[in-house]
Parts: C-alpha cells; structure tokens; sequence
C-alpha cells in the first residue's frame, strides 16, 4: 500500500526530528537524495548544465543545496531566483540540460505569484529535464489542486512520505516520476493511500472447502429498462465474473430476456415491481440504465429502506440527488459510483468544479451523505464518511467507454455481499475494474468494450493473486 500524507501530517511528524537533531539535518538528507537523483537523471554531471528554480522556503534551500553537490561533482549551477529578470531567466533555462524546481514549498495554495508563474512557463516551454522539489510549484501537495500555470516535472522528488497532491488529477499529471525519499520521518496511519495488488489479494475472498454459493454472496441487481437492455447484461457480468456465489436479478421484460440469453448463471424475475419478493440478497446493486421515472424511484426507495448493503449507480444517483435523506439515514453499507458530471448533479456543484478539486468533493461528499463515494475519472478516489481515501492506480483510458461503469457497479457489489467494507468494495472493485482493462487492451494498447473488461476480470483476479 501507497501510504499519502497531507502537509500538517508531514510537518507534525518532521518536528521531533527537527527538535532533536542538529540543524540542517533534514535538509542535508533531502538535498542528497535529489543530488542523487538529478545525477543519475544526467547520466554524468560532469559539464552539465543545471539551472535552479528557488524562492524563499526550504524548497528553495533543498534545491541550492543540491545544487552545490552537482557542482562539486562538475556540474555548471546557475541560480534563478523568484523575481530575477525574465530575459535572465529565459537565456539560462534554455541552456540547461536539467532544471530543479524548488520555488515554493508544501505548503503552498492557490494560485502561484505572478513572478513564480512566469518562470514555470518558461520551463514548461523548455527542452530541460525537470524535477521537482517535494511537489511541483503550483499543484497542492495536499489535495491535487492546480490553479492556473504549474511546473510540468520529468520527475518529483518528494521527502518523508508520498503526498496526495502526487496521486490525483490534475495535480498527479504535473509530477511526472515520483521518488519519495525516507528521511526517517515517524509517520502515523495514513487516511489516504493507494492500494496495489497485493493489498488487494489480502482483501478479496477466498473460498474453502466448505464454501457454497450462499457464503461466497448473493448479489441482487436491478437494472436496465426498455431502452437500456446493455445496463442490465454488463452489470449481471460484472458480478458474475467478479466471483459472485449467485446472482438475482429483476428487470423489465426485455432487460430480463437479454439477461437471460447472457448469463444462465442468473436467476431472473421479469418483474421489478416487488424488486423485494426476488428472494434473500446479502447486497444490492440499483441504477444502471434504470431510467428516473416514478417507477425506479419506488425501486430505489424500497431497496434502500432494507438493511442489506447496496450500489448505487447512474440513475439511482439521480433519486439520491433529489431524495438525500434516502442515504443518509441507512446504517448498512452504502456505496454511490458517480462520474464526475453525475456527482455534480448530486451535490449541485459545477462538473470542472469537481474535476479539479476531485478529493476534497469526494471526501466531502462521502462525510454530509454518510456513505462511502466512488467518484470515477481521470484518477478514481474512493471516499468513506470517517475520512478514509483511496486512490485507485489501476487506470487506463479505456475505462472511458460506454457500459464500464455498470460492470463496476456489478464488481463491487459482489465485493460487498462477500462481507468486504464500504471502502474496501469500492477500492478493490476500482482496482480489478481498472487492472482487467489494462489486461483487456494488451500490449500494445488497443481499445477494449465493457463486454471484455468484464470477461478479463476473471484473469485480473488471477493476476493481483499471484
């Protein structure tokens, strides 16, 4: 696991160093790591020429400190400091081999200072290879934030512990690499991480011998109308392939019969009116394709007045957006898989709003809804009521067809009839969601349909287990 940490966590955790160790201490070890790593970014200092970025803060000192170690070592240093003539600035820049940007700090927010602004549009515009000083000058170390021009790194080299900034959209598409470097900080448990495989084999249920299809979980699903029958047959797959021990289903007519040709697998009632009467389920998935008329908010009341765990996604998101107080008073598992322009519509923000502060409105919501919230996207941010995230970095841009997140809905949902938390659902149901695209596309790449990623979620469940 990718353990993150905010800005206060890492400054909390560096004082008893900085109280019990010499002066400099701290700084000496950061600028020798990133001396280190612009070496090796250089193949050789000697006669290289490096260009430093540095403002006032201790950024800025990591960098000069580097700096007087590559030029010890035969590098050519010169020095732009926040401020310096832009002529200046531009000649040297576009002589470096590699530039370091130390010009603000961790602790930076907002918008940079016009002065620092001119100078990352400088290096944004260069051949030079760029690193970062901790986090890249403009993008909140703490949150991903990015207001106007920030500094595109090659690589960030970041100290002490891995920042959230560095993990998610827009800010992770400005750091490049990232190298964080341990400087001997004592951190705490981290409310923000990112999973890989192995913390998602340790998470997904194993059956044993005494297993049967009701202990592995009974999913029960409604979804798909007359016009959306696909909603339907992608989110049964995603649960049957996902490993559910069965799988109920209700729908319309048409979706029914196209569930049926599908999956066998499925037990099928071509009668959602009684979504309740299909038989005993250990979760709920509602909403794909589901339609927002007076019929499926009657479904989605009914299935969310039960204590059984549930998946909210696409249209029942639309109910909750209307009718809150329907999630906020469930004391049983809930999870709502929005995209961006879905979550909009659910907290009544502006969707570029969310697309760029995509963790702070995750966590937000998840804490005034009281459920956990899978905002999917460009980085996909999994968020429970107590402040826990997860920051799935299993993508590909392939995910961006149309079907994929009613397969999802369909994984996590078998994920929480298997007995997995809230958040645990959502972050592994992301991961083998994402993983089974990449497995799905190949290499090289090519495009995949919802269909596939849910026929490779059996090898991705193969792959994460080893």
């Amino acid at each position: 696991m990718r353990s993150a940490y905010g800005v206060d966590e890492i400054r909390a955790a560096e004082q008893p160093l900085l109280d019990a160790l010499p002066p400099g201490t701290l700084m000496n070890r950061a600028a020798t790591a990133l001396a280190v790593r612009c070496a090796a970014l250089l193949g050789g200092t000697y006669g290289a020429r490096v260009v430093l970025l540095v403002g006032n803060g201790s950024n800025g000192g990591d960098a000069r400190l580097a700096g007087a170690q590559l030029a010890r070592r035969g590098a050519r240093v010169d020095t732009v400091a926040v401020g310096s003539p832009r002529a200046e600035a531009e000649r040297l820049i576009a002589a470096a081999d590699l530039v370091i940007d130390g010009m603000v700090g961790i602790g930076a927010t907002g918008p940079l200072r016009p002065d620092a602004a001119a100078l990352a549009e400088i290096v944004n515009n260069a051949n030079a290879i760029v690193v970062a000083v901790d986090v890249p000058s403009g993008v909140d170390a703490s949150t991903g934030e990015v207001e106007g021009v920030a500094v595109r790194a090659d690589v960030t080299v970041t100290f002490g512990g891995l920042k959230p900034g560095l993990l998610v959209t827009p800010g992770a598409g400005y750091a490049g690499a990232v190298d964080v470097v341990d400087i001997g900080l004592d951190l705490p448990a981290p409310t923000v991480a990112a999973l890989d495989a192995d913390d998602v084999a340790a998470l997904l249920p194993r059956p044993s011998v005494d297993s049967d299809k009701y202990r592995r979980g009974v999913v029960g699903i409604v979804a798909g109308s007359e016009q959306y029958t696909g909603a339907a047959v992608l989110c049964v797959g995603g649960a049957v392939h996902a490993g559910a021990g069965m799988v109920r289903y209700a729908g319309v007519a048409a979706a029914a019969d196209q569930v049926r040709r599908h999956w066998p697998e499925a037990l099928v009632t071509a009668d959602p009116d009684d979504v309740l009467a299909i038989g005993r389920v250990q979760s709920w998935v509602v909403g794909s394709g589901l339609g927002t008329g007076p019929e499926a908010t009657a479904i989605v009341t009914a299935v969310l007045g039960t204590d059984v765990p549930v998946v909210l996604d696409a249209d029942a998101l639309a109910v909750v957006a209307a009718q809150p107080r329907l999630v906020a008073d469930r004391s049983a598992r809930t999870v709502l898989t929005p995209h961006a322009g879905e979550f909009a519509r659910l907290v009544g923000m502006d969707r570029d709003h969310v697309e760029a502060r995509r963790l702070r409105s995750a966590q937000d919501a998840a804490s005034k809804l009281g459920v956990t919230v899978l905002l999917k996207g460009s980085t996909t941010v999994i968020a429970d009521p107590s402040g826990q995230t997860r920051i799935n970095t299993a993508q590909s841009p392939y995910l961006a067809t149309a079907g994929s997140g009613d397969v999802l809905a369909g994984i996590c949902g078998t994920l929480l009839a298997a007995g997995l938390s809230a958040l645990d659902a959502g972050a592994a149901g992301a991961f083998l969601h994402g993983l089974a695209a990449l497995l799905a596309a190949g290499d090289p790449a090519a495009p995949v349909t919802a269909g596939e990623i849910a026929a490779t979620l059996p090898e991705a469940v193969r792959v994460v287990s080893g």
